[in-house]
């Protein structure tokens, strides 16, 4: 078996508050809409059962990447790598503040782009995240 190590548990741990953060807002997604129509009341009850894992998760994303980005030799990497870096962090900051914006809003546009620019802010600084990892 391959020696487990702290940076493997960092980064198992960082891809598993992704799954978290990410996976609840693609099933809400398709959930909220269904629901919407059938149990409007059951919305703010879902959400905030969501808001229990989801943003403990965040934490443990920022936490974790902190983390990885302190092992880094950053002057080692090259330019594409850290504009690639660079892009992710500013799409993972607008994944958070969209989704502050989704959740404290009250009305029906802020609620909606808030979700849908979150929901893509987090895809997009995912996908750079898989890029970095594939780097050389």
């Amino acid at each position: 078996m391959i020696q487990p190590t702290l940076n493997s548990l960092r980064t198992y741990l960082h891809i598993l508050a992704i799954c978290v953060w990410l996976g609840g807002q693609v099933v809400l997604a398709g959930v909220v809409p269904k629901l919407r129509k059938t149990n409007p009341d059951a919305l703010t009850n879902i959400a905030k059962g969501y808001a229990a894992i989801a943003w403990p998760a965040m934490v443990l994303i920022v936490f974790t990447g902190a983390w990885g980005l302190a092992e880094e030799d950053v002057s080692s990497n090259s330019s594409e790598y850290l504009v690639t870096f660079g892009i992710k962090m500013l799409l993972a900051a607008m994944a958070v503040i969209a989704t502050l914006i989704h959740s404290n809003g009250t009305s029906k546009l802020a609620k909606g782009l808030g979700g849908a620019i979150g929901l893509l802010a987090t895809l997009l600084a995912a996908y750079c995240g898989v890029l970095l990892a594939h780097v050389g």
